[in-house]
Formats: C-alpha cells, sequence, structure tokens
C-alpha cells in the first residue's frame, strides 16, 4: 500500500491566517463602536427616559381610598354611617397552599361557597402579593375560633377596615338605600382614576343619587419598591379628600311614626313641607335591611326578598303606582270652579248611579241609596261620585289633562332620587298612540272619580297636595338640605318651579270642603276630627284593586284580602297657613277614612307639635 503525502503552501496559509485576523477585528471594532454608541445613547441621549422608567419600576402608585360621607337627618341623627370591621383577608402568594387553605378555613369557619367564589374572582383581578378579604364583617365567635388558629395559617390575617352600617335598618331602606361592591358593569363606567382601590359604590336611594358627593377624591402614596415589587418605604403622600356629609330634609322620628302606622299593611306615607318642598317622611312598607347588602348578601336571603309576596325591595312611595280614587276631587273641583264648567252653590241630584244620555249603563255611586241634592262642598265632603261624574263630563278629558298636568300628575316630581316613575295622567292622545282607540266618554266619567287609565304615585299625590296647599305655588320634593364638605356647606338642589295661577276664592271654597271632611258630621274622614285642636284638610279615597260587575256587591269580609279595595287619603295642615302636606296609600286597607286618615292624623299631630316647641 502506498503513503500519501500532502504538499503544504506556506504562503497561502499565512495569507489566509492575516486574513481570518483582519476579519476578526474589524467586527471586533464594529461591535465596540456600536457598544460605544449605545453607552452614548444610553448616558447622553435616552437618559431622561430610561431614568423615567427606573423610577417608575421602582416607584408604585398605591391609591388611598377616602372615607365615605355620614347620612344624617335634619336632627342630626345618623342614617348612615362607617363603623369598624374585622375581616378575613388572604395574601394568595404568602399561602402555601391556596386550594387546602381556603378548604380549611371553610370548615373552621363554617364559610358559603358564595364567598368563595367571589374571593377567586377578585383574586384574579388583583397581584398575588395584594391582601384580599374573604370574610367582610367577622363575628366575635369567628374571630375567636381564627385567632386560636392562626399559627396554622401562614397569609392569612384579620384586617381592621371601615364599613357602611345604617342603624335604622329597614325604616328608612328605601329613601337612605345602600352601598355594594363595584360590580363589571359598574367598573367600566366609574372614573377610574377615583375608584381605583375602593370596592363599594352606591347602589340605589341617596347613596346611589349622591355618590360623588359622598364617596370624595381618591389620594394616593408613592411607595419604594424592590425587584419583586413590594414595599420597601413610602416616598410621598397625597391624602384622600373625605366624602361630603348629607343632611336630609327627613325626619327619622316623623319616618318611625309613618312606618309604625301603617301597621299590618303593604304603602307608602309621603309628607313634604309646603313652603320648602323639603321631604319629612319617605315611607315604604315593607321594608328590608340593607346591612347585609353592604358585606355581600347571601343568594339564598336575596332571593327570598325576591320571592317575598309583600314584596320588600319594591319602592312603593315614588315606584308604586295606584289609581288616585277620590283623592282626585278636589283638583277635579278646582279645574270646574277654574274653567267656569260650574259654581261651588249649583247643585245637583244624586240617586246614587248617574248614566250617560241614550245609555243604559249605570255608573254606580259608593253610597248605593245615593246623597240626594248635593252642591260642591256636599261632594267634597261626602265624596259624591255622582257629582263628579258630571263635572268630568261637563269639563271634557283635554280639560281635566289640562289642568290635572300642571299639579303634576303624569310627570317625574324631580325629587333628588333615581328611578321614579311618572305615572299615568290619560288623554285622547295618550289611549290613541299607545292603544290605537278612541277616548270615549264613560272614560271621561271614571277619570273624574279618580279610577280607570289614570294612575300615581303616593309622591305625587303629597307633591299635588302640597302645591294645592300652597296656593299654586310649586315646590320639587328634595331629601337634601345641604351638603358639607371639608371647605364649604351648600345647599340642596333647588326646589321651587313656578307657579299655577289660581283664583283665591276658588281657593278658599276648596279648603273650606275639605277642613268639612275632616271636622263635619257628614265628612268621610270625621273619626280624626275630634282628636285634632287644630283644622286639617283632608280627602279620603278608595283604590279598586278589581273591577265590579255591573250588579255584582262588593263585600270585604267576603274576599281575599289582597282583592280588597286600597285606602288613601292626603291631608294638609294647619289649613288656614299650611305647613305640611302628607299622602297615604295603605293597600287592601279599605276605607281611606278609617284607615289612612288615622294614619296622616299621627304624622301631622307630630310634626305640628314638634315645629311648635321648635317656633314657639
Amino acid at each position: 500500500m502506498s503513503k500519501i503525502y500532502t504538499i503544504k503552501d506556506s504562503i497561502l496559509e499565512h495569507r489566509l491566517f492575516i486574513n481570518r485576523i483582519v476579519i476578526a477585528f474589524i467586527v471586533i471594532l464594529a461591535l465596540t463602536a456600536g457598544l460605544i454608541v449605545r453607552l452614548v445613547y444610553l448616558q447622553i441621549v435616552g437618559h431622561e427616559h430610561y431614568a423615567t422608567l427606573a423610577k417608575e419600576n421602582s416607584i408604585k402608585i398605591k391609591p388611598l381610598v377616602p372615607v365615605r360621607g355620614m347620612i344624617f337627618d335634619r336632627n342630626g341623627k345618623v342614617l348612615a354611617e362607617n363603623t369598624p370591621s374585622y375581616n378575613l383577608e388572604i395574601i394568595p402568594e404568602q399561602a402555601e397552599d391556596l386550594k387546602n387553605t381556603l378548604i380549611r378555613l371553610q370548615q373552621l369557619l363554617a364559610i358559603s361557597d358564595e364567598k368563595i367564589e367571589q374571593f377567586q374572582k377578585q383574586r384574579r383581578r388583583e397581584k398575588s402579593f395584594a391582601s384580599i378579604p374573604l370574610i367582610i364583617g367577622m363575628t366575635d365567635e369567628e374571630i375567636a375560633k381564627f385567632a386560636v388558629a392562626r399559627p396554622f395559617f401562614p397569609g392569612v390575617d384579620i384586617q381592621v377596615q371601615l364599613v357602611r352600617h345604617y342603624p335604622y335598618a329597614e325604616l328608612a331602606s328605601h329613601v337612605i338605600g345602600y352601598v355594594g361592591r363595584i360590580n363589571e358593569n359598574e367598573l367600566k363606567s366609574l372614573p377610574e382614576a377615583e375608584y381605583r382601590g375602593s370596592s363599594h359604590v352606591g347602589k340605589i336611594g341617596i347613596e346611589g343619587s349622591y355618590e360623588t358627593e359622598l364617596h370624595g377624591k381618591t389620594g394616593y402614596a408613592e411607595i419604594e419598591t424592590n425587584a419583586q415589587a413590594r414595599a420597601v418605604n413610602t416616598v410621598k403622600t397625597n391624602e384622600p379628600t373625605p366624602g361630603s356629609n348629607l343632611f336630609l330634609t327627613l325626619d327619622i322620628d316623623l319616618q318611625k311614626t309613618a312606618y309604625d302606622a301603617l301597621d299590618i299593611y303593604n304603602g307608602a306615607v309621603v309628607a313634604i313641607e309646603v313652603k320648602t318642598g323639603g321631604v319629612l317622611t319617605f315611607v315604604s312598607r315593607p321594608g328590608f335591611d340593607p346591612n347585609p347588602f353592604v358585606v355581600g348578601i347571601s343568594n339564598k336571603a336575596y332571593q327570598a326578598l325576591q320571592n317575598s309576596e309583600n314584596q320588600p325591595l319594591y319602592n312603593r312611595a315614588m315606584r308604586g303606582l295606584y289609581p288616585p280614587g277620590s283623592t282626585i276631587k278636589p283638583f277635579i273641583a278646582l279645574a270646574g270652579l277654574e274653567y267656569g264648567a260650574t259654581t261651588f252653590a249649583h247643585r245637583m241630584y244624586c240617586p246614587g248611579y248617574y248614566q250617560l244620555p241614550g245609555v243604559a249603563h249605570r255608573y254606580r255611586d259608593w253610597k248605593k241609596w245615593g246623597h240626594g241634592s248635593v252642591n260642591m262642598n256636599d261632594a267634597i265632603t261626602q265624596s259624591c261620585d255622582v257629582y263628579f261624574y258630571s263635572l268630568a263630563l261637563t269639563l271634557g278629558i283635554d280639560n281635566l289633562q289640562k289642568f290635572l298636568q300642571q299639579f303634576g300628575f303624569g310627570e317625574k316630581s324631580g325629587i333628588d332620587l333615581q328611578g321614579e316613575k311618572t305615572g299615568l295622567l290619560p288623554s285622547k292622545e295618550w289611549k290613541r298612540k299607545q292603544r290605537n282607540q278612541g277616548w270615549y266618554p264613560g272614560e271621561t266619567l271614571i277619570t273624574g272619580i279618580g279610577q280607570g287609565y289614570f294612575q300615581v304615585s303616593p309622591l305625587q299625590l303629597a307633591r299635588a297636595t302640597a302645591t294645592l296647599a300652597n296656593k299654586g305655588e310649586i315646590v320639587t320634593p328634595h331629601l337634601v338640605k345641604t351638603i358639607a364638605s371639608a371647605d364649604a356647606i351648600v345647599a340642596g338642589p333647588e326646589n321651587h318651579q313656578g307657579r299655577i295661577e289660581l283664583n283665591p276664592d276658588n281657593l278658599e271654597n276648596i279648603f273650606n270642603a275639605m277642613i268639612n271632611v275632616v271636622h263635619s258630621a257628614s265628612g268621610t274622614a270625621k273619626a280624626v276630627g275630634h282628636s285634632l285642636n287644630f283644622h286639617m284638610a283632608g280627602k279620603t279615597g278608595t283604590a279598586q284593586v278589581f273591577n265590579i260587575k255591573q250588579d255584582a256587591k262588593y263585600n270585604e269580609n267576603q274576599i281575599d284580602f289582597k282583592l280588597r279595595d286600597h285606602a288613601l287619603f292626603i291631608a294638609f295642615a294647619p289649613a288656614e297657613d299650611p305647613l305640611i302636606a302628607v299622602a297615604v296609600i295603605a293597600e287592601n286597607g279599605g276605607h281611606g277614612g278609617s284607615v289612612a286618615a288615622p294614619i296622616a292624623s299621627k304624622v301631622i299631630k307630630q310634626y305640628l307639635k314638634t315645629h311648635a316647641v321648635r317656633n314657639p
């Protein structure tokens, strides 16, 4: 086998070696130049930018949640306050086994699955080192149980936080409202800067309507953090601005009197100061305890409220709609006088029914044997339906609608609460648009006694009564009297809306007739008149829950309680110089004179007694 020899070219190898050195030198030179350029950029050109980024990496902005403003009644009694709450909170990254930790805590403290689910939802939105509440408002028993087991739960601890508390519970639930956890939809609409760190927001009532004022302005703290984003030092603090305190026109003692006076009846009582529009009572019974909503009401408890046949979550005072019944008659009578359709002295005969010309149908009076010969005073005092059937037909639905609208029927009152309903003041145009039907004379008749399509809320009825008592001066019902911030005290919303021009003589006649409702021997509310040492002007009313056939008889003792007529009453006092106007509806109460009138009487007597003490 022959041996192979390789001939080396030393010159070629030397040249190749030199070329490699040159290339390596050029590469090194280029890299060095690039490094120098980059260093120059970082140190000189981009210094400010990267210094800012470095600071942002080391300084974190922590929101400082403001203390929510308190709510007081007109006498300084606390209606909504902030109380210390002991909360069980978990820092997920410090818990050795979060899943197992939750299981053991659930067994130890009997925590519901709902609360575990709420915790998990919030945990997914927060950093792993953030402290997340599992239980808000621990009981003494829960605190004691956890204190014993605390060493076995790393990353879990009890923290103190201020939470909303409503000392009067269901008594003022529909007017004060409540705060609750911010939900996903609210998170999108609320100002991000102002609500960073906030967990609760006003939902309904004053809490919802005055959320901006009550919430205050969020502050912040600049926190120096390490590479793991944990707090090391507080660099700067901008303190939050506490929410404003609200002082209401509401009198919580009067509220309790009205609430208790309704007794077994569901319903509403709204009382208004005639000259200012300040709401004195805003009762919707039954109410509900708003405190569980603050900490997170269980689904079972919420469903129980939702499904209750008494509807405790339903705000009857401004969302409940009822036929006004005979409480509308003073307004119809005034319309007749103002439009010249009748006179106060004009008399007509009431046989117990009314018939349209050429029509066999009889529109019945509540008094089946009739009232005999009556004038306007008699018709209001005794609540004669036949008189008002006739007057309504004479006026016509167009005039009725035009006149009643001036008193706020069929419109929102403008109260400083959200969710008010407009009610329904029927007209030809309304029926044509809504039902594509013409208007019939019989519908004008029943509108004249507050039945048919006509629907009002107790708030609307109280406002109309206050306007009547105020001799046409229109005031807007409002609840907030003053807003007290750290800087100033400002008045609540504007309350004057205008004036209805009314003949003083006509007003005097209507007032006298309404006084007779309460103080004369034939008045439908005479039962309360004997206990009063002042003149109260009022009008009873009854609203049918279901229609009665032409020849059928109504016997409330033989029908289900829920099918009985609603009892209504409107009043103002003192009649000579009115200070307070009240509207009452007692659902299924039957008679305005025997059920609703005593409720209004209690409210008015207490208010005037208190007013006299303060203004001797």
